[in-house]
């Protein structure tokens, strides 16, 4: 085993956590160009391998080669995303090339997939188990996807499109974060304040106070986003904040319109150059979607109910507001605050009201009672083990009863000017084989939820509680893998199936057995009274239609830039409104732009995949349906869930693990009954 003279090396402590409180920026370029060093002689001795082709001395030693590599870069993304500066930022630029040409390197070898070609050919009498034949149609698919039977100049051009690629995503997530963190609405005067919860007026209070202001701070953090526009009275402040949200990376120093057209060129290329009519048909041939026309067709099936829906859904709002006095047809910055009200008219539901019950502290210990529940799965913090930051928490994850070690599971749940926005699940360490064992995985969510102030703790929305839940059931899917190889393992899956752990937790939250486990009375203790959760439950179709057009909008829009003759589009602006303009149901708000700050298809990993969304919400609505039927925490229901789609990661094609847990294949009309759309 490693020393432990560098924390970007194989860890000595327990359960071998990272140690973040010895984590140094000048230390991962040097540490990576080391590993890298390391991954390639030993990648040249499996290429140079005089003895035949085996499983072993192939795939199993590629699968090993670049781990410690893996471990240094997985680090410092993480970091980049959840703590970063303007020292990763610069150091991203470099280090995002130098991981790019090693990729490269490796998989345009044409000596190397020689060896993975023969055993390909005859991989139906090797003997493989199912994990074996996947692993190794994995490693021959990859290469091919990847250029390996390209000619020697086709791989030249691979190379440099993969290296500006490599760059150019990292610049346009930083251009959002710097465009985010550049705005701020500093308000002085109470009577602006008007209709705006304590709970806001709180954090707003104390981020001017952090900047030595007087008044009150509001940000485009979501916490702060969020309810101002379902809040706030003064009409004016709420356009103010929409056109600064809507305006992001468009215009600017950090303008991100050049950029998408220079990743859509380069993702254009890089798919014709592989021999795919475009991106989206690079991408989906792996993916439960198949190809660009299942997918058009599933979103074109679920567009027209949903746009029904959606229109009655606006039509509902504007009545009302009109019959409030409010100037009518309503703009984009109206609609959350006048759809806020009308819910509150409607169901006697006020969002505040919900707070007092969601104390994070509390909803952190009901997922953890449902996994528990469910899974028989234990939550401990573990204060010994060193946290990135000091909003981190750090918990060991036992098995009830045996105590056998599952995991490490990091929290950190509160925005800060070093965090990109948005909500994820990821892992430092992904459960497999490294340095010869099979080890556990280290998981992380990352969310930006509403912070305590001085005079109290952390009061969740609805919205934050449903994040929460989706963000750890993303986390179960990482820590309850059991896998032999780690490229196979927890979330290593179809990005189209990846959505199931995470939107099936999400169902929980709805039920009054679910709830009673931790919906309390921050200050009374007492539960939330049946009453409140029965408006919680019938108020959970309010503006289906809406939200899934929105779901389904961003869908289409990413499926029409990436299959789009890239070199034809001349203006992102343009572009988007002919997307767009068919699909809207308010007016479109002049100055502001979409895809400007759209990080999930220009800086994540959902380029021609942000369908993925509710392609998963079909598969969770059906499995929901499962244990609705059996019992809300029935072990056995829950243990098939676990047997055969949490714990085998991507060891098998996702319809089969999922009909091996059903029994059938899912029926594509569970999400328009769930959502009362038919």
């Amino acid at each position: 085993m490693a020393s432990t003279t560098n924390p970007l090396e194989f860890s000595q402590l327990k359960n071998h956590a990272i140690p973040f409180d010895h984590l140094n920026d000048d230390l991962y370029l040097p540490r990576l160009k080391s590993t890298l060093g390391d991954a390639k002689e030993r990648i040249n001795a499996i290429r140079d391998n005089p003895a035949e082709p085996t499983f072993i001395n192939t795939i199993v030693a590629l699968e090993t080669a670049g781990e410690d590599a893996e471990l240094v870069s997985t680090v410092f993304y993480n970091m980049l995303g959840a703590n970063t500066n303007d020292r990763l930022q610069a150091l991203a630029k470099e280090i995002g090339p130098l991981l790019s040409n090693h990729a490269s390197d490796v998989l345009l070898d044409q000596k190397l997939f020689k060896r993975i070609q023969m055993l390909f050919e005859k991989r139906h009498s090797l003997g493989l188990s199912t994990e074996e034949d996947r692993l190794l149609d994995k490693y021959h698919s990859d290469f091919v996807r990847n250029g390996a039977m390209l000619n020697d100049t086709q791989k030249t051009d691979l190379r440099k499109i993969d290296a500006e690629l490599s760059q150019l995503s990292p610049q346009y997530s930083e251009n959002v974060l710097k465009a985010t963190n550049a705005f701020t609405m500093h308000v002085t005067k109470e009577a602006d304040l008007k209709g705006l919860p304590p709970s806001l007026l709180a954090g707003a209070h104390e981020a001017a106070t952090e900047r030595k202001l007087d008044g009150w701070v509001f940000s485009l953090q979501m916490p702060s986003y969020i309810p101002f526009m379902q809040y706030s009275e003064n009409r004016g402040l709420r356009e103010k904040m929409y056109r600064a949200f809507g305006a992001r990376a468009y215009g600017g120093g950090q303008d991100n319109r050049e950029l998408i057209l220079k990743l859509l060129r380069l993702k254009q290329k890089r798919a014709r150059l592989l021999g795919f009519k475009d991106h989206p048909h690079f991408v989906l041939q792996k993916r439960m979607a198949e190809t660009s026309e299942q997918v058009m067709a599933f979103l074109e099936r679920i567009k027209t109910p949903s746009l029904i829906a959606a229109r009655r859904d606006v039509k509902e709002v504007e009545a009302f507001a009109a019959e409030a006095g409010a100037p009518t047809p309503l703009e984009a910055w109206d609609f959350s605050f006048w759809s806020e009200r009308l819910k509150e008219n409607r169901y006697k539901l006020n969002q505040e009201e919900l707070r007092p019950y969601f104390k994070l502290e509390n909803v952190v210990a009901g997922a953890f009672e449902h996994a528990r529940r469910l899974y028989g799965l234990e939550f401990r913090e573990a204060r010994h083990y060193p946290p990135y930051h000091p909003d981190v928490k750090v918990y060991e994850v036992h098995e009830e009863g045996s105590g056998k070690f599952i995991g490490l599971f990091y929290t950190d749940f509160f925005p800060r000017e070093s965090k990109n926005g948005g909500a994820w699940m990821t892992s430092y360490f992904d459960q497999g084989l490294f340095r010869g064992e099979i080890h556990r995985p280290h998981i992380s969510i990352v969310c930006n939820f509403t912070k305590p102030t001085a005079d109290q703790p952390s009061l969740l929305t609805f919205d934050e509680v449903n994040t929460l839940f989706h963000e750890f059931g993303h986390s179960l899917h990482g820590l309850l893998s059991q896998c032999q190889y780690r490229s196979l393992s927890g979330t290593n899956v179809y990005w189209d199936f990846v959505e199931l752990p995470s939107q099936i937790m999400e169902n929980w939250i709805l039920e009054k057995e679910s709830l009673d486990l931790f919906a309390v009375h921050n200050k009374t203790g007492e539960k939330m009274p049946p009453e409140l959760i029965a408006k919680i439950k019938a108020s959970a179709k309010y503006m289906a239609g809406y939200m899934s057009l929105r779901q389904v909008t961003f869908a289409m829009l990413d499926m029409a830039w990436h299959t789009a003759d890239a070199d034809k589009i001349t203006s992102v602006e343009e572009f988007e409104d002919k997307i767009l303009g068919p699909l809207r149901v308010l007016p479109k708000v002049q100055g502001t732009n979409s895809s400007c700050s759209f990080s999930h298809i220009f800086a994540g990993g959902y380029s021609a995949g942000y369908y993925s969304y509710k392609w998963a919400e079909v598969l969770d609505a059906d499995a929901f349906e499962y244990f609705l039927e059996s019992g809300l925490f029935n072990r056995e229901v829950a243990t098939r869930f676990k047997d055969f789609v949490l714990s085998r990661g991507g060891t098998e094609h996702p319809m089969e693990l999922y009909k091996k847990f059903r029994g059938r294949e899912p029926d594509p009309n569970a999400l328009l009954r769930r959502d009362g759309l038919i």
